[in-house]
């Protein structure tokens, strides 16, 4: 298998190309406007809308932003992420209150929910607007992003049948809900839900359980950038730990380190070729 040249408008259902070609876009999040444009035209996407809202103190978030990509067969909506070391002091407070989740299923991270609540409104008519030809619908994210983009399937999924996504992935994404919400979306998202996490990385870990828990589908990169579509107890906990010899001088860093984007997008390039 190789690196494929362009993203493929007519995907269904999993793959590692489309996987890769998801965190490309997760990473494009972070870029400015232009490039944002620029870059999803190069790829084939003849519209582009971007979402932005400014939040004011005390809420953690100075922002929640998101672009949404259109083509006449597919939809990609990529969300946003955050500092590793900013997202991490947030979710690291356990005193956040969970608060309902969507339709009134399970709970949802405080932060995580008035984020999304933000610039749903707009991505729900957004979406409405560009689905003309059936197309499919993908929402994707890497760190904050992963959690916004996983949220945002929950909401259009038990909200708007009618737009629910054909498929989610994120990188590095937090916990974002307790376990009712979780069932229900595993229920949901069967074989639509992808959630990778790469070796180390310190933001997954976080907010702490058992409170708020992950939903499944996950995708684990290990230490020597090897990705497995599943992966035991202890052979985790074991390359967790030669991750964590990886650098002798700094093993603390370890997991800030495996949270950037551009490792996942590296590790994903690395499988396919």
């Amino acid at each position: 298998m190789s690196v494929p040249l362009m993203i493929d408008h007519r995907a269904t259902g999993y793959s590692l190309a489309h996987a890769y070609w998801l965190a490309k876009a997760s990473d494009l999040a972070y870029k400015d406007e232009a490039t944002i444009e620029e870059q999803v035209h190069a790829w084939g996407f003849d519209r582009v809308r971007h979402h932005q809202t400014r939040f004011t103190p005390p809420f953690p978030l100075q922002d929640t932003q998101a672009y949404t990509a259109a083509s006449d067969d597919m939809i990609i909506t990529a969300f946003r992420g955050t500092e590793p070391i900013q997202i991490k002091d947030w979710l690291s407070d356990a005193t956040t209150p969970p608060v309902p989740g969507p339709a009134g299923t399970g709970y949802v991270h405080y932060g995580f929910g008035e984020a999304l609540e933000s610039i749903h409104p707009e991505i729900k008519n957004t979406l409405e607007d560009f689905r003309n030809n059936g197309q499919s619908v993908w929402f994707t994210g890497h760190s904050l992003g992963g959690a916004l983009a996983m949220l945002a399937g929950a909401r259009m999924y038990l909200e708007e049948p009618r737009l629910a996504a054909d498929g989610v992935y994120t990188y590095g994404q937090p916990r974002v809900c307790d376990r009712l919400l979780a069932a229900a979306y595993n229920k949901g998202f069967k074989d639509r839900m992808y959630r990778f996490v790469n070796n180390n990385d310190i933001v997954p870990q976080l907010p702490p359980e058992p409170v708020f828990t992950h939903v499944n589908a996950l995708r684990y990169i290990d230490s020597r950038g090897k990705l497995h579509e599943s992966m035991p107890l202890l052979s985790g906990l074991a390359d967790r730990a030669r991750g964590l010899t990886a650098d002798v001088l700094a093993p603390a860093s370890d997991g800030v380190r495996d949270h950037f984007i551009n490792n996942y997008v590296a590790a994903l390039e690395k499988n396919l070729s």
